[in-house]
């Protein structure tokens, strides 16, 4: 695939930088840090522009939080002026990250996300008996810096912007030369390439027809047993050699046991809330109705948590457990 230069005026424009701060502050336009850049937009945009030509943009002070949901994670957010080179950047190199995908990759693109890629899940779920689900060993932390900046290499050209990504690369480490930080818009792009490598192999070198990714979720099926170990172990050899990652015990059932995927429980004919999931829905719905009932939220801004939440479990056949729930 021919290489993409001539990206940075593109990202350097007063246009782009204008949507990538609406971007960037799209639910967060009340928060100190927003209005502090709002009340001097264009001397922030400006000084931003420059900083993109130059490739000596600002990087780093980030602001760590943990959160359980539904496993502990470390989350890392950028001071919101780093948010706005985020969006700018993203703005203009999407489509060169799209380029390279296969068609079942389903994370940070448009047009497919979570539902998506369960559809796909629940319709190759319907035609093989078998499947292989995998996943990596903290993925996110693992990412290595080297092999990240190689393969963004092959799909950009111009120096400026590719100093710029190793800057953004180098910003942040779990140990020496590894991981990316979540939270970041700039990582779930960066997260989401590094395994499209692996993507191509399993298409193309192991010919598997049904198969599916979201992030590091990956799942294979065939109607074969022997199919889908052997290819476990070649997908774990290849990773463990081109990419330096190391996966989880593989998961290899028959699907009438039920497929463990984005939270749910994937059968041939129905689909069940994994049990993970029906207990954060519990937590969360008693969360949401408690700040509700202090005032701490409006009746919108708890509607606004709290619909997303029912919109998930409604994907499942989960009517009675809703009611029950809802009804406490």
């Amino acid at each position: 695939m021919k290489r993409q230069g001539y990206l940075i005026e593109k990202i350097a424009d007063y246009f782009n930088l204008c949507l990538a701060f609406y971007k960037a502050q799209r639910g967060k336009s009340a928060k100190i840090e927003v209005i502090e850049y709002r009340n001097r937009l264009q001397e922030n945009l400006t000084k931003l522009r420059s900083q993109i030509l130059s490739g000596n943009i600002e990087i780093g002070n980030y602001f760590y939080f943990t959160i359980y949901d539904p496993k502990k994670r470390l989350i890392c957010a950028a001071p919101f002026g780093q948010r706005v080179l985020h969006h700018a950047l993203m703005n203009v190199c999407f489509p060169f990250f799209e380029r390279v995908q296969i068609y079942d990759s389903y994370a940070t693109r448009i047009n497919k996300g979570t539902y998506a890629a369960l559809d796909r899940a629940k319709r190759y779920n319907r035609h093989y008996s078998w499947f292989l689900k995998l996943d990596y060993r903290k993925f996110f932390d693992n990412i290595d810096h080297g092999i990240l900046e190689k393969q963004l290499h092959r799909v950009f050209k111009d120096k400026n912007l590719l100093y710029i990504f190793k800057q953004i690369i180098g910003s942040y480490s779990v140990t020496p030369g590894k991981g990316v930080p979540i939270g970041n818009l700039t990582s779930q792009y960066f997260a989401n390439h590094y395994l499209t490598q692996l993507d191509h192999f399993i298409k193309e070198r192991l010919k598997i027809k049904a198969y599916v990714r979201y992030m590091d979720d990956l799942v294979l099926w065939d109607s074969d047993k022997k199919i889908l170990k052997k290819s476990g172990q070649m997908i774990q050899q290849y990773s463990q050699e081109e990419l330096k990652l190391t996966l989880k015990p593989f998961c290899l059932n028959q699907n009438t046991f039920g497929l463990p995927f984005l939270g749910y429980l994937l059968y041939r004919e129905k689909i069940r809330l994994a049990f993970r999931s029906r207990i954060r829905f519990v937590k969360k719905v008693s969360v949401y109705e408690n700040n509700y009932a202090s005032g701490l939220w409006t009746q919108k801004e708890y509607q606004n948590h709290v619909q997303p939440l029912i919109a998930f479990t409604e994907y499942a056949d989960t009517k009675e457990f809703r009611k029950k729930i809802l009804a406490m």
